[in-house]
């Protein structure tokens, strides 16, 4: 797997983009609890600085030597993260014993939201990418689209075709802003994007949000998938294309690999231009937004995807 010059290098720590909730302010009563569940008193409280979110998310060790991972999030405080964890507990639950996940083990959906998960001994995928480590996650993913093909029954999930069609909405601003890009070539990425519907499709559990802070790699080398917060029904190659947006961008020659996985490599190119001019429209425009104050970093996160996305289509169409 041999390597090409970065986009630009990634912005931020990738470690250190998450403000988190930490084990001291949770509400004593709300920290007895988890402990029952536990089953001791947590001597150590290590959070978890990776990822775009505020809530609490912390592994946990206690006094009897036992370890755990806990998400939490106070429904009247962080109503949003908080009905991110309720269904990333209901999608968790849902998950067959195949898939390459940490498992959940308990959780309380009550003025808090918190999900007990199994500790996995694992750590984050080097940073820059590192071949083994996305053979790795691609290895999981093809398990992943094979286990959740048909979407296991109940779950109720959006289709990548309704899901996904917000994603068009900035292209005005992109036109207004992006002076410094060609407006020909935008106006053929945007006639792209708008294509998507016919290319998503599919019958696949998708989980539509795999980078470097939703994966784990264990012990064995291999790849876990975690944060099941909004996945939906769509095509089974879309989280394999969707995992090498961030080694492209860090020097790895994805259109190498994309010809030796079997997810992608026989896709017609159209297809996955279709699916980058997409993610061109979503990360450039969203990059623009103001600030949150929970999530410092996601801009500039935004931006150099956005930026990767934009370089890998002009290549790709010979636009440069």
């Amino acid at each position: 797997m041999s390597r090409t010059a970065p986009v630009a290098p990634y912005p931020v720590p990738p470690d250190r983009t998450a403000r988190r909730l930490e084990w001291p302010f949770l509400p004593a009563n709300l920290r007895a609890y988890i402990e029952r569940k536990c089953g001791s008193p947590v001597a150590t409280a290590t959070s978890q600085t990776s990822g775009f979110t505020p809530g609490f998310a912390s592994v946990l060790v206690c006094e009897d030597g036992s370890r755990h991972f806990v998400k939490a999030a106070s429904v009247k405080a962080q109503r949003m993260f908080a009905d991110s964890y309720r269904e990333e507990a209901r999608k968790l639950a849902a998950l067959p014993t195949g898939v390459p996940a940490p498992r959940l083990l308990w959780h309380l959906d009550d003025d808090w939201v918190v999900l007990g998960i199994e500790h996995v001994a694992a750590r984050a995928p080097h940073r820059p990418w590192r071949a083994g480590d996305l053979d790795a996650l691609l290895d999981s993913l093809e398990v992943v689209a094979d286990v959740l093909t048909p979407a296991p029954a109940g779950l109720a999930l959006d289709t990548a075709e309704a899901d996904f069609a917000p994603l068009l909405d900035g292209w005005e601003s992109i036109h207004r802003d992006r002076t410094d890009l060609d407006p020909v070539r935008l106006a053929e990425a945007e006639a792209l994007a708008r294509r998507y519907a016919e290319v998503v499709g599919g019958d696949t559990l998708v989980h539509t949000d795999v980078r470097s802070d939703n994966v784990l790699i264990d012990a064995d080398g291999r790849a876990l998938l975690c944060d099941w917060n909004w996945p939906v029904r769509g095509a089974a190659w879309f989280d394999s294309f969707a995992a090498l947006i961030g080694p492209r961008g860090e020097g790895i020659d994805v259109d190498g690999v994309i010809a030796e996985r079997r997810l992608l490599r026989d896709l017609d190119p159209e297809v996955l231009d279709i699916n980058l001019a997409l993610y061109v429209g979503y990360f450039l425009s969203q990059c623009e937004l103001p600030v949150p104050p929970t999530s410092p970093h996601i801009r500039d996160h935004q931006r150099w995807q956005g930026e990767v996305c934009w370089d890998w289509l002009s290549e790709r169409r010979s636009w440069s």
